[in-house]
């Protein structure tokens, strides 16, 4: 029996699943393999980027799937080296012909680099590819309050996502309720803390009571907390367990005690300072 998995509600009335793929770091040459598991699965999400280098893998698992495409929300990234308006429109156009597509369900800025100032113009790049209705979402990722504030004050459209990184460890509450306010989704990415809090004792506990492994209990705190989430494994395994979340609950209790372990730890660099390719 497949799981029945949950959506978020983005601000233009687009549904986008609260469980995806992530496929950072999975290599070209075994991602399409690790998409077709996911979608197999059940997954009906996949989240990649230019920088990660298998684009194309990914739009090969979702054919070999055999999932009609219309049935999965693909997402990917602008690299950092191609922000500004022309070269975001360029790179665009580049990822939909490494995926075979034709168009994408969500567009994200990857990074804000503020010391280079490209991410308003190429904010007003993701807003015309919205427009032309070649992507059916757009927004951020890694933007903290200013960037966002800045993105709202100076262009046309209020981004329907930010993708930060969010875990027990980084509770990330005051950005989660400036989202609230704009109505903006809350996406987390590393939302195992690196693996750091598979073994966290508080987490092991509640795994325990629940018979769920730590991942579950984890992922399910998101899901409680109105995130959309995107865990990675090339596992099958781990890919199908990290997906079996949605037939059982966090007490109260349980969610404010993995919410008490924010110490605003960060394992991802630090968006206000990280200016890489």
């Amino acid at each position: 029996m497949m799981t029945i998995a949950s959506d978020a509600s983005l601000n233009n009335g687009l549904r986008m699943p609260q469980m995806g793929l992530g496929v950072w770091q999975v290599p070209q040459s075994t991602v399409a393999d690790t998409v077709a598991t996911a979608l197999e699965a059940g997954y009906r999400s996949i989240d990649t980027a230019s920088s990660y280098g298998n684009e194309a893998g990914v739009g090969e698992g979702l054919r070999r799937s055999g999932v009609d495409r219309e049935d999965v929300f693909l997402a990917s990234k602008l690299a950092n080296p191609d922000q500004g308006y022309d070269s975001a429109l360029r790179a665009f156009d580049a990822t939909l012909e490494r995926m075979r597509l034709d168009h994408l369900d969500l567009y994200l800025l990857h990074w804000p680099l503020p010391h280079r100032d490209l991410y308003v113009s190429s904010w007003r790049a993701l807003e015309r590819l919205y427009a032309d209705g070649r992507v059916r979402a757009i927004g951020v990722c890694n933007f903290q309050l200013p960037h966002l504030e800045r993105v709202l004050d100076e262009g046309g459209i209020v981004p329907m996502v930010n993708q930060i990184e969010l875990h027990p460890l980084l509770v990330q509450n005051e950005l989660r309720d400036f989202h609230s306010r704009h109505n903006i989704a809350t996406e987390a990415w590393s939302p195992l803390g690196h693996g750091n809090l598979l073994e966290e004792p508080t987490v092991t506990g509640i795994a325990g009571e629940l018979d769920r492994t730590p991942a579950q209990v984890l992922l399910r705190w998101q899901i409680q907390l109105g995130n959309v989430t995107v865990p990675k494994s090339v596992t099958p395994e781990r890919i199908r367990a990290n997906f079996d979340v949605f037939d059982f609950e966090l007490s109260t209790e349980d969610m404010q005690a993995l919410s008490a372990l924010d110490q605003h730890r960060r394992f991802g660099p630090d968006p206000d300072e990280f200016d890489g390719d």
